[in-house]
């Protein structure tokens, strides 16, 4: 072999054996493996089999940091118990009357009754448990729109029910078979569309009257009942559809007014032994009364006996006291007697102010219990205009002003006064300590 041909060969057996060095210390650096020694006096495998020890035992560390810090958190947790609130928000009758439907039209023919709810917007957001009394029947647009005295009201107020944060629905009321039989079969369809809508007070027949939502671990019971329809004998086609309060003969279907209905107090019976909290929501009262009748009050401490929590009521138009009830087996309740409308278009200045119950339920490992202090009504007022009549807002009595009074539709559509200290002097007298404020109920 010539010279030049012998160094080429000793050049490339040369770079062939540094190119293995190379390549096997970089692989250290990944993967220790003590068999192998090191290739030159550099250090270099040495170095990354340090390197690699140090890596491994900060992976040892930093999964038994983690471990510890598991065990850590598992212990907090049994040390200590979950505690925390769950809200709930009622408010009153929302009554459709004629100029409230017209507000609802589009210009294209359309309704959209989104505009009802932009003044509870953040209490909306903040309840977990969000109800309203719908009074009037959501019958069919089918059957034409109509007002007092046998309502029929557009579907789309229950779109708008829905769409602002509302997941429970109260239908039982004296105006839920205005439409008759055909109107509460529409009416228990169309909710059909919102399966996470808790629809109370009717149903379809054979089905429960019960209803439980589940919000964080706790199960809530809401039942609604109304003392009858607009008629002294229910129609016999129409029992089994809606929950009524009062008793009646079934045969006949004639109604009396002054007893409760047993089946109201074994259905409450029943909801006791499914929930850790039973609602029990009456379409009950004298209309136009700030003072709940004996009929309220008796059926009441009934209510109360038989295992009802919290009771909330609608019908007579105006507000009513909030009070505890105790039964004299023990049990106790806190009745709302009556939250007044939500929105109306009636004409007597007591109309316009009605209330917001917010109930605060405190939960521990002990159970779950009403925490007094975040616990009443929050007054409000409903403004409309007039000329022609058409709902304006529901308003915050907090933040109603003289100026907005003088301005109420009621004044040329009825023919009244309203006066802002009339409605904090009918708030004091009906409510007393039980007043809330915004910045108490929202405040976090």
């Amino acid at each position: 072999m010539n010279k030049k041909l012998k160094g080429m060969c000793t050049s490339f057996l040369l770079a062939l054996f540094l190119l293995a060095g190379c390549g096997k210390t970089k692989e250290t650096i990944y993967q220790y493996e003590p068999d192998i020694k090191p290739l030159n006096d550099s250090g270099a495998e040495s170095a990354a089999e340090t390197l690699a020890q140090e890596e491994s035992a900060q992976v040892q560390e930093g999964l038994k940091e983690t471990e510890e810090s598991k065990e850590t958190e598992k212990t907090k947790e049994t040390e200590e118990p979950k505690e925390y609130d769950i809200q709930l928000m009622m408010v009153g009758d929302n009554l459709m009357h004629m100029g409230i439907v017209r507000t609802g039209k589009q210009e294209d023919g359309s309704y959209n009754y989104d505009f009802l709810f932009t003044g509870i917007e953040d209490f909306l957001e903040e309840a977990e448990i969000k109800m309203i009394n719908q009074e009037t029947i959501l019958g069919g647009n089918h059957l034409g729109f109509s007002g007092f005295p046998y309502f029929n009201s557009p579907t789309e107020v229950g779109d708008a029910i829905a769409g602002a944060g509302f997941n429970v629905v109260l239908h039982a009321s004296n105006h839920a078979a205005d439409k008759q039989v055909e109107g509460l079969v529409n009416c228990i369809e169309f909710w059909t569309k919102y399966p996470e809508m808790t629809v109370a007070g009717i149903h379809g027949k054979g089905d429960s009257p019960i209803q439980i939502m589940t919000i964080d671990g706790i199960d809530f019971a809401i039942l609604n009942y109304t003392y009858g329809p607009n008629v002294e004998t229910i129609p016999e086609d129409i029992q089994g559809y809606m929950n009524v309060l009062c008793n009646y003969d079934e045969s006949t279907g004639r109604m009396d007014y002054t007893t409760l209905h047993p089946d109201v107090l074994t259905d409450i019976a029943e909801a006791k032994e499914m929930a850790d909290v039973v609602i029990v929501c009456p379409h009950w009262g004298t209309e136009y009364t700030t003072e709940p009748s004996s009929y309220q009050q008796k059926f009441a401490r009934q209510l109360t006996e038989a295992g009802a929590d919290i009771i909330i009521g609608t019908h007579p138009h105006v507000v009513q006291p909030v009070e505890w009830i105790e039964g004299e087996n023990g049990n106790r309740a806190l009745c709302f007697y009556s939250l007044g409308n939500y929105v109306s278009t009636q004409k007597e200045p007591l109309c316009m102010l009605e209330a917001m119950a917010w109930v605060n339920f405190h939960v521990t490992e002990d159970g779950i219990s009403i925490d007094k202090e975040k616990t009443g009504v929050v007054p409000m007022v409903c403004h409309y205009t007039a000329g022609p009549v058409r709902l304006e807002s529901v308003y915050l009595l907090e933040d109603y002003t003289e100026e907005k009074a003088a301005s109420h539709g009621i004044r040329s559509y009825g023919g009244v006064e309203l006066y802002l200290s009339d409605l904090h002097t009918w708030s004091r007298e009906v409510f007393g300590e039980n007043v809330l404020t915004a910045q108490q109920v929202l405040a976090e």
